[in-house]
């Protein structure tokens, strides 16, 4: 695993894929394009939309990035989609044949729940990576679901960590540290690198959430489509802002998506608008849909895209996942 600090080429232009199997860029467009506002059939437009997709994804290969991308999922603000949203993406990617981690920085475990993997206390999480030093592949466990996709889980100890990390040396650095040991140690071991790595923050701005913006090259920021959104993202913007002057000068906001996207809703058609308008080179085209299948599908620890692959969440996390590999081809 390469963890280089390389920044991404997160800016250029969405291009659909033109290999063989893959479909041309005017196909590709017609899926990830909001419907008209003031529509009368919005589930009729969804409807359309899945059907494309579904054609367009099915068996899709997704590129492979020149270098590991590691990119941090954060929102302070909580209910946003952020787990669900690094969950899903990741099972997406490793779908698409790619080798992808999560690391679970979140108190509560949620995306070690909907991947399947223990974490009950006395297992091995990144709080005993964090604060023990137990090398991080020690931490790794496979997720039952989908070939290629690992976790390093979360317990309740984590809860913790703010307080513990407060007075260790290197506190800001505990994280990317681990990683880089991790990448020693797959290469000791023979192992490929991963493509990706997934860092699923908590919903707050301490030192769980700074360690993992030390440790990435691109941030990733999950947007409900409604109005106090906006003004947690200018929030979060001034953060990154600060922690690229201080800490980690690569860190790059690259990614913009939008998520509980409601097409019978004025509200959402505006805030998609004016997150476009604002940052039209991060906010993907694709949005995600409200969807009854992405909140149940970690009650049976799986995502949606192992929960109900045909579904409108499923094939718009694989529409929006398509989308950030085409931004990082190699």
């Amino acid at each position: 695993m390469d963890v280089s600090r390389e920044t991404p080429p997160w800016a250029a232009a969405y291009d659909a894929p033109s290999a063989p199997g893959d479909v041309s860029r005017e196909t590709s467009a017609a899926d990830v394009v909001t419907p008209a506002r003031g529509s009368d059939t919005p589930l009729g437009d969804q409807a359309a939309i899945d059907a494309r997709r579904r054609i367009r994804l099915a068996g899709l290969r997704f590129p492979k990035p020149s270098h590991t991308r590691i990119i941090t999922v954060a929102n302070q603000k909580g209910g946003v989609g952020k787990t669900s949203t690094a969950v899903n993406l990741a099972a997406a990617l490793a779908k698409g044949g790619l080798r992808v981690l999560v690391i679970d920085t979140d108190p509560q475990g949620n995306a070690s729940t909907a991947l399947g993997i223990d974490h009950h206390q006395g297992v091995t999480s990144i709080y005993d990576v964090l604060l023990g030093g137990t090398p991080m592949l020690n931490a790794v466990a496979g997720c039952p679901d989908v070939a290629g996709l690992w976790c390093v889980p979360a317990t309740l100890y984590l809860s913790r960590a703010e307080i513990e990390l407060v007075n260790l040396p290197r506190r800001e650095y505990r994280l990317i540290d681990a990683m880089d040991e991790l990448r020693r140690g797959l290469v000791h071991a023979g192992e490929a690198p991963l493509d990706y790595i997934f860092i699923d923050c908590p919903p707050s701005l301490g030192l769980l959430t700074l360690n993992a913006f030390v440790a990435a090259n691109e941030v990733l920021i999950p947007i409900q489509c409604e109005y106090y959104a906006l003004e947690g993202l200018s929030q979060l913007n001034d953060t990154i802002t600060g922690i690229k002057a201080g800490l980690n000068p690569e860190l790059v906001l690259s990614t913009i998506l939008l998520t509980m996207y409601d097409a019978r809703t004025n509200l959402a058609h505006d805030v998609v608008n004016e997150v476009r308008q604002w940052f039209p080179a991060q906010t993907l085209q694709t949005t995600i849909p409200r969807s009854v299948k992405i909140s149940e599908a970690p009650g049976f620890d799986q995502t949606v895209i192992t929960w109900d692959p045909n579904s409108s969440g499923a094939l718009a996390y694989l529409a929006a996942a398509q989308e950030i590999a085409e931004r990082g081809r190699a």
